[in-house]
């Protein structure tokens, strides 16, 4: 048994040497694109660079990504009204909210996607996966269909979307994700006045109808319609004034060069013009089922205040704002028993 033990043992060391050396010798392409890596490279308010293209593998996980990415640009192609796979949605693509493919930062990038989801959201009071995040867009955005979660083209946007924040840790949102907030006015954004603005700035693109420009193919929008039957409809995150005139004074006009833009008054009184228009759909009453917690700019009612639908539509919105702090700094022994 000794000789036994003493001719195998070197063996056996002999072979976990080998496996370990092997294992070193792998393609470093094998090793450097990591999925939802919980990387220490972005911190909170640092701002995001997205990955390059060039770091996707070239393996199965690598065309979902690719695909992903294709689906994000060209959603229309393949789930619009004339879909190569699927007529879920309204002509629109993605890309016409996230810009860039969703690499572009203030533009409602994808950056802190896959390290913030699954969430919890006071506006359905449950935790959302990045699937049903998707189906959200899908829903409100692309006023369309839902997809299953199963489904080739859902695992493609999830592929992507992971890809795209493998570098951004859990809980993280870098600098740039989102939209950057726009001081207050202090008075109601002026649809009236930010007609004058569309027509000057914005009916170029857009259509003077807000109609948008369909491509040659007539299956997509090379710019996207703003109000209208196929634009996004009243469920949809732009369809409040609030994150709409943020998003437009940082990024729009589309085709100016430069810093600046429009000024912010001419960003919200363009807004106002924009959601004063009609786009489909009924709003979701089961949205935001805790009155207390709808954005300052929800349009519709109840309310935890006395503030009108117009006014929480289109401002002025300090008001508001400071009514809502006022009642959340109430004594914890003079709130109702019971109510969170």
């Amino acid at each position: 048994m000794n000789f036994l033990r003493s001719t195998w043992c070197p063996v056996f060391l002999g072979i976990i040497t080998t496996v370990l050396i092997l294992t070193s010798l792998l393609p470093a392409a094998q090793k450097n694109v990591l999925i939802n890596s919980y990387t220490n490279q972005y911190t909170e308010g640092e701002e995001w660079i997205p990955p390059e293209e060039k770091e996707v593998p070239y393996d199965s996980n690598g065309d979902l990504i690719r695909y992903g990415k294709e689906l994000i640009v060209n959603t229309s192609k393949y789930l619009g009204p004339q879909g190569l796979v699927a007529h879920i949605s309204n002509g629109m693509n993605c890309q016409n909210c996230h810009l860039d493919a969703g690499t572009k930062n203030f533009a409602i990038p994808l950056s802190a996607v896959a390290a913030n989801f699954p969430k919890w959201l006071d506006r359905s009071e449950r935790t959302q996966s990045v699937e049903s995040r998707v189906n959200d867009c899908l829903q409100r955005s692309l006023n369309g269909k839902p997809l299953d979660s199963l489904n080739y083209e859902m695992r493609a946007f999830v592929a992507y979307l992971n890809w795209l924040g493998h570098e951004v840790p859990k809980g993280v949102k870098p600098k740039g994700s989102g939209i950057q907030s726009l001081p207050f006015l202090n008075r109601a954004g002026d649809a009236a006045q930010g007609k004058v603005v569309y027509e000057k700035d914005c009916s170029r693109c857009h259509g003077v109808n807000g109609n948008g420009v369909l491509s040659p193919d007539k299956m997509t929008y090379v710019y996207p319609p703003l109000w209208g039957q196929n634009s996004y409809n009243v469920n949809a995150t732009l369809y409040r004034i609030m994150p709409l005139a943020s998003f437009i004074k940082a990024n729009m006009p589309f085709d100016k060069t430069g810093s600046v833009f429009l000024t912010d008054a001419e960003a919200w009184d363009v807004s106002a013009y924009i959601i004063s228009q009609q786009r489909p759909g009924t709003h979701f009453t089961m949205d935001w089922p805790n009155p207390s917690k709808k954005p300052l700019d929800y349009a519709y009612g109840p309310y935890a205040d006395e503030f009108s639908e117009l006014q929480h539509k289109y401002g002025p919105f300090e008001p508001i704002k400071n009514a809502k702090a006022s009642s959340e700094s109430v004594k914890p022994n003079q709130r109702t028993t019971g109510l969170k």
